[in-house]
């Protein structure tokens, strides 16, 4: 296997959820603590030079607090001139996704359709590794 030089990253596209799923692997892994990380990919789904953690994101979605994360990954995604985004959450638990993960995860994909933001994916890191959020998880689905 040969492994990428960091500088030729933003050249290698991610086009498959294998892709994706790798590059949060490499980049982020199992985690080591609570906070929200964003990746920016361009319209040829390479990812940009701007990676995001956020450590103090709030505990809930609720309060207009998906909303307002959306409306600030629309400004980012237009300053960037972003394509998409892949949003990754970082908590040390197991690899089964919560009411909470599942609550954000919901909550952020509508208002992020609402403000015009097109997700790639959400994906956890968890105490063993990384996994996506599938649909059927995300609530009323």
């Amino acid at each position: 296997m040969t492994i990428p030089d960091a500088l030729d990253l933003p050249d290698l596209p991610l086009t498959t959820d294998e892709d994706v799923t790798e590059r949060v692997r490499d980049v982020v892994g199992c985690a080591a603590r609570r906070q929200l990380w964003l990746f920016f990919l361009d319209a040829d789904d390479c990812q940009l030079p701007v990676l995001l953690p956020i450590p103090d994101f709030p505990p809930s979605p609720d309060g207009g607090n998906a909303e307002q994360l959306a409306a600030s990954l629309a400004a980012l995604v237009e300053e960037l001139d972003a394509a998409q985004v892949v949003v990754v959450w970082e908590r040390r638990l197991d690899d089964r996704a919560t009411t909470l993960d599942r609550a954000w995860a919901t909550r952020l994909a509508e208002a992020c359709r609402v403000a015009g933001v097109r997700l790639r994916g959400q994906l956890l890191s968890h105490r063993r590794g990384v996994r996506w959020l599938v649909p059927d998880e995300l609530v009323g689905r």
